[in-house]
């Protein structure tokens, strides 16, 4: 991928990988200041604040963030905290959002407290279902690991939840959105932005409302995220969603001719895509190859640089709506400073679920029932939000960021 480095990588066992990547990836420029697609310094830039609703809600101004480095005074045996997510393959760039953000704050705590270093271990899915499963007993078999932050997609935190469940091992996701994943009975699972219970209807009521959308065309990648989402959309929707250019594509298709046929012919003002940016770059640009006009409208999965860079011009004037939060100034000056790279998707997610696994590591909570019932307890501002959840897991709090290509 342009415009990332990665540092180093050790493999862990078959399937899981070590490895410390660097931060969410960045426009490679010619000399004429565009990528290679012609995006023209085209950057996803934050617009507002929803509700459910898709009412326009004001920022609030937090309390200062938890500090992972806390007083520099805390003492430890060796433990460790684990990232599991999908650090190569065409969404990787989510994924080493989630790691370099939870790398800064072990790395500023590590500085600050010599007398307990803990070690952030990473094993690479690559987003898929089967590779997860494979790599969740190397995670639950290595005692130093007491705390997990993931898995990142949806598919694969639904094949390995169980399994951390039955092993008590704390597994607080920064990305995973679906729904369903909070309604397994699962006592480990942790969510740490809101789901796509919140994401869908905040979304479908913006584009009804700001937009002034009359006619939507819902397009999935058919996968657990993209499903979920889809059909979250739709019911909030009702008869705004076109039935006639509803469709469905596959993760790791290119070629879209049939859609985008069936979707100039319904001639909609918006297109609404559920999925992550690698399929979301080609849709886009075969939807403005084909006449479509309307304004393209994705999520979290699709709102990464990288789709701006993949899609270049086409994806001028994209919606795309996260639950993850935006990075105040502070934050993308230390992160740019380490990484060379502006924070990206789920950063501050990843920064501040790492914080709080520190915190309770350094307040003694380093077995993992202690550190599971620390973090289910917890209730503290961080980067991103307030953290505090419910008893299935859920965040109390559940507010939506709309962003723009421009």
């Amino acid at each position: 991928m342009r415009g990332r480095v990665m540092r180093s990588a050790v493999v862990i066992g078959a399937v899981g990988l070590l490895v410390m990547g660097t931060a969410g990836c960045t426009q490679s420029k010619n000399n004429n200041g565009t990528n290679g697609n012609g995006s023209q310094g085209l950057k996803i830039v934050q617009q507002v604040q929803i509700d459910e609703n898709g009412q326009p809600v004001p920022v609030e101004q937090n309390a200062k963030p938890a500090d992972p480095a806390g007083d520099g005074k805390a003492t430890c045996e060796p433990v460790a905290i684990a990232m599991a997510g999908a650090l190569t393959g065409p969404d990787s760039a989510l994924g080493i959002n989630i790691l370099d953000g939870a790398k800064l704050a072990v790395d500023a705590h590590n500085a600050a407290n010599k007398g307990c270093q803990v070690e952030l271990i990473t094993f690479d899915t690559g987003g898929q279902e089967q590779t997860a499963t494979s790599i969740a007993p190397q995670i639950i078999d290595n005692p130093k690991i007491r705390g997990l932050i993931g898995p990142a997609f949806s598919g694969e935190t639904e094949a390995t939840g169980n399994t951390f469940n039955q092993a008590g091992l704390v597994a607080a996701t920064a990305s995973a959105t679906r729904v369903s994943l909070s309604q397994n009975g699962w006592k480990t699972f942790l969510r740490g932005l809101a789901n796509d219970g919140v994401q869908g209807p905040a979304v479908a009521n913006y584009m009804k409302g700001a937009l002034g959308a009359k006619k939507v065309c819902v397009i999935d990648d058919s996968t657990a995220y993209g499903q979920g989402l889809a059909e979250n959309i739709l019911n909030t929707l009702g008869p705004v969603a076109d039935g006639a250019c509803r469709a469905s594509i596959k993760k790791g298709d290119k070629e879209f001719s049939a859609t985008v046929t069936k979707v100039g012919g319904a001639a909609p003002d918006a297109v609404f895509f559920a999925g992550y940016y690698a399929e979301a770059a080609p849709l886009v640009q075969q939807l403005r190859d084909g006449g479509v006009k309307a304004t393209f409208v994705a999520a979290d999965g699709t709102k990464d640089q990288q789709f701006v860079d993949q899609a270049g011009n086409a994806s001028k004037g994209a919606v795309l709506s996260c639950p993850c939060g935006p990075a105040p100034d502070w934050f993308a000056k230390q992160y740019h400073d380490k990484f060379n790279q502006d924070p990206g998707t789920y950063s501050t997610e990843g920064y501040d679920l790492a914080t709080i696994m520190l915190r309770g590591i350094d307040s003694g909570k380093v077995s993992r029932p202690d550190l599971l019932n620390f973090m289910r307890t917890y209730n503290g501002p961080g980067v991103a939000r307030n953290y505090q959840w419910t008893d299935n897991g859920e965040l109390t709090s559940k507010l939506i960021w709309i962003y723009k290509v421009q």
